[in-house]
């Protein structure tokens, strides 16, 4: 599997290489974590660690799958103390080769059982629901489709973008995968490309891009809204949430672990703790420009968003999307969505 997911990293793996910031090593009153999620969300989270513990952050951020290989690559020589990513199936890819330490009961059960994993390795951080962003001024709502499946239609020819290289399409296509077969995946996905799908780099270019009216409708998480209004508040775009059991409308969640070889075990797990407090999970869901779900009882959501109970796709433990990542990966380079 390490070969798998190395070789289907490389080019992620470049990238990450000449945009991330390298990791100091270890040291006492330290905690060296790679992140999946990025500088701009992230360091204010690590800023109020500090400042309420005294235990300085080294952060690497990156791409969470190339993160992943990364880890696979270097093993039991990982600098790593922490691995946080975007979402469940790059840090259960790190799980399922034996390199994450299983978690105290009491930090697990913080968290519905759905955003944990079954082995104890890794817990959720913050959900998150795949959505259709669109273009207010371009589409009316009545138009918009309750499937994914129904982006490959005509309707929908050059005006649909997504970001083929984003850990959490990523896991979509996983779910896809495992909900519908790899068949139909592999259909949908050349389908959406025949209809001349467009790519971009991110997520957050994708809503930039349907506030130009580049494109009509974006694949993306539904919380990018919120950062682009914080920008630009009188943007054209809305989110739409897809139909109960649709793959596009999977809720995941961003997860952290911590890895077996790390030199800072207890800054570790105190980390992994901060998360999940409810200082740090109101952060996730109403700082400024956030809207992820939290996860943890007691803290509400950003008014308007739907409850998390009521948002559900295909019947998916989130468990499983570690093995399927380097599969994922495989298809998505074969269709020509990554290289």
């Amino acid at each position: 599997m390490r070969r798998r997911l190395l070789a289907l990293t490389t080019a992620a793996l470049i990238a990450v290489v000449a945009v991330t910031v390298a990791a100091a090593a270890p040291t006492a009153g330290s905690v060296t974590v790679y992140s999946g999620r990025s500088e701009a969300f992230a360091k204010p989270l690590f800023e109020m660690f500090t400042k309420e513990t005294g235990i300085r952050v080294e952060a690497r951020y990156g791409d969470s799958a190339a993160l992943a290989a990364t880890i696979l690559e270097e093993g039991g020589n990982s600098p790593a103390d922490v691995f946080w990513g975007q979402e469940a199936g790059a840090v259960g890819a790190v799980s399922r080769e034996g390199l994450l330490k299983t978690l105290p009961a009491a930090t697990l059960e913080r968290v519905p059982p759905r955003f944990r994993s079954p082995n104890r390795a890794w817990v959720g951080t913050s959900g998150r629901a795949r959505v259709l962003a669109y273009n207010t001024e371009r589409v009316q709502q009545s138009e918009l489709p309750d499937s994914v499946y129904a982006l490959t239609g005509a309707r929908w020819k050059g005006k649909v973008g997504l970001p083929p290289t984003n850990a959490s399409f990523q896991a979509f296509v996983s779910v896809m995968r495992l909900e519908a077969g790899d068949d139909r995946t592999r259909d949908f996905l050349l389908g959406l490309k025949a209809n001349d799908v467009r790519f971009y780099s991110g997520n957050s270019q994708v809503l930039q891009a349907l506030a130009r009216g580049e494109i009509e409708i974006g694949l993306v998480n539904h919380y990018y809204l919120t950062q682009l209004k914080a920008q630009e508040p009188n943007a054209p775009v809305a989110n739409h949430f897809l139909a109960k059991g649709d793959p596009g409308a999977v809720v995941n969640c961003a997860a952290a672990g911590i890895l077996k070889t790390a030199a800072n075990g207890a800054e570790a797990q105190k980390l992994v703790d901060f998360l999940l407090s409810k200082k740090a999970q109101r952060f996730i869901a109403r700082g400024p420009g956030n809207a992820e779900y939290p996860l943890v009882g007691g803290v509400l959501p950003r008014p308007g968003l739907p409850k998390i109970g009521d948002l559900q796709g295909p019947s998916i433990n989130l468990g499983r999307l570690g093995r399927e990542l380097p599969i994922t990966l495989r298809l998505l380079g074969e269709v020509g969505y990554t290289r």
